[in-house]
């Protein structure tokens, strides 16, 4: 059996620990059932699932450690612990299902992490207005399983849903696999219960609009902890599909799928799934198919009420018409493999680094996106593959999710390798006008990016951050610091 010792691993991220006994009891006295400081449950709680700390881990190496981790049960509890974490000046670093990919997790600058996963009550169902209220810390497939059993979907379906939580999801502002019909996470919260950097407790009204000035509480969205934590949520949901179409076409070039799809929705059909995979990805999802062989794969699935589905076949027929249909077994295929991602366990203790990143772009720039952030993987010594498919789609344009994997040349460590393609593929997407991000967040790998990104927003940023947590307890180390740092 492995032993954790404080000197098991080397801590990549290291802090003053300025947690003492006397805070520490003043913690259990708050959470008495949901208090821990072991070292496997620091250890634990260390990473997130973002790729290159798998690496680390196998060397030895974990990226930062927290002083303790809590558990609260209800929002008084969280509004308790933050309040003393302002008086003692200790972060607070929010945890849900740990799955994001980029760091937004890791307690760079030690501290509380808290998991909320013990909030994880359906609180009410209103059938005739189709929402539902519930807690953050659900585990998102219990959620939907539920949901279905009750005759509804909440249609966020991210490749995620076996260990991720709602609280994660508006987080960091996730999209779901199904999000072309039914929207990502902002287009589906109508209420949010939350608790700010300095234990205020606020809630919004569940209604379907309203105009009584800017929605403050949707900050939060897309915040990754550094302004509260998000606790409970109202939901729009739908009644559960009465049909599905499932529907793929090959294409010899992957400008005419595209165009294909463009055209589906400028017509005003959303399917509830679209992905376009380039041929390398063809290649490696859809080699059991024949037709598919040096081409370019579309998949769609479109649900819901079955006369509209019947019209939505005939469309999306007619605008494919350049391809070669191939039925629904490809698409049958990816339902039952999507939420495979045994690529990390496998090639990660063969040294091989990878990692995926989401970009969105209007249609207008989306083929030089594509092209150019190919090549700006391709041209970096050690890569061997880099490859990208599109998996959200809009009236305006579309989000390519790039995959990068490859063996750092000799003298070259594994985190400057991978850095090095980062900085090149975004680079190269900046250049097209392109958005760094579409759905992982910032965390951070992306974070020395963010001032480019946002330009004279990221002083409105700060200027937020520094109202809302004036002591810089919120996840500190994140977004919102001066040229990337705090």
């Amino acid at each position: 059996m492995l032993v954790y010792t404080k000197m098991a691993f080397d801590i990549i991220y290291r802090h003053e620990n300025k947690m003492g006994e006397n805070v520490k009891k003043k913690i259990r006295a708050i959470v008495p059932d949901g208090f821990s400081d072991s070292m496997v449950d620091r250890i634990i709680y260390s990473r997130d699932y973002w790729p290159i700390t798998l690496r680390w881990f196998l060397d030895g190496k974990i990226p930062a450690i927290p002083d303790c981790i809590v558990w609260p049960e209800n929002v008084q509890q969280v509004a308790d612990i933050i309040k003393l974490a302002n008086i003692e000046k200790i972060p607070v670093i929010p945890y849900g299902g740990g799955s994001g990919v980029v760091g937004a997790a890791v307690a760079v600058k030690g501290g509380i992490v808290m998991d909320i996963k013990r909030m994880d009550k359906i609180l009410e169902l209103d059938d005739e207005s189709l929402m539902v209220r519930v807690q953050a810390g659900i585990n998102g497939m219990n959620f939907e399983r539920w949901l279905n059993k009750h005759g509804y979907t909440l249609g966020h379906i991210p490749q995620s849903l076996y260990s991720s939580t709602l609280g994660g999801w508006l987080a960091c502002k996730a999209a779901g696999q199904f999000s072309t019909k039914y929207g990502k996470i902002e287009d589906i919260v109508v209420a949010l219960q939350a608790v700010l950097a300095d234990g205020t407790i606020i809630e919004s009204k569940d209604v379907p609009r309203s105009s009584t000035g800017p929605e403050v509480e949707k900050l939060l969205l897309g915040s990754e902890g550094t302004l509260g934590i998000i606790t409970e949520a109202t939901l729009r949901i739908w009644p559960y599909p009465e049909k599905r179409a499932m529907l793929s076409f090959v294409f010899d070039d992957i400008a005419h799928a595209l165009e294909a799809v463009r055209r589906i929705l400028r017509r005003g059909v959303y399917p509830a799934v679209v992905r376009i995979y380039d041929k390398n990805e063809t290649m490696r999802h859809f080699y059991e198919f024949e037709e598919a062989k040096g081409k370019n794969m579309l998949i769609m699935l479109m649900e819901g009420d079955e006369k509209v589905v019947e019209l939505e076949e005939k469309i999306v027929r007619e605008e494919c018409k350049h391809g070669e249909e191939c039925g629904e077994e490809p698409v049958i295929h990816w339902l039952e493999t999507r939420f495979n991602v045994k690529e990390a366990s496998e090639f990660v203790p063969k040294g091989f680094i990878f990692d995926t990143v989401e970009m969105s772009v209007k249609w207008k720039n989306a083929l030089d996106l594509y092209n150019n952030v190919i090549k700006a993987m391709r041209s970096i010594e050690g890569i061997i593959v880099a490859s990208a498919h599109a998996s959200h789609f809009y009236p305006q344009g579309v989000c390519f999710y790039f995959t990068f994997g490859g063996i750092p040349p000799k003298n070259m460590a594994a985190y400057d390798f991978y850095c090095k393609v980062w900085d090149a593929m975004m680079k190269a997407c900046l250049a097209c006008n392109a958005s760094i991000s579409h759905h992982h967040g910032i965390g951070i790998i992306r974070k020395k990016w963010l001032k480019e990104e946002l330009k004279e927003r990221m002083k409105m940023l700060q200027k937020i951050k520094a109202a809302i947590d004036a002591n810089n307890i919120m996840n500190p180390g994140k977004m919102g610091g001066e040229n990337g740092e705090d």
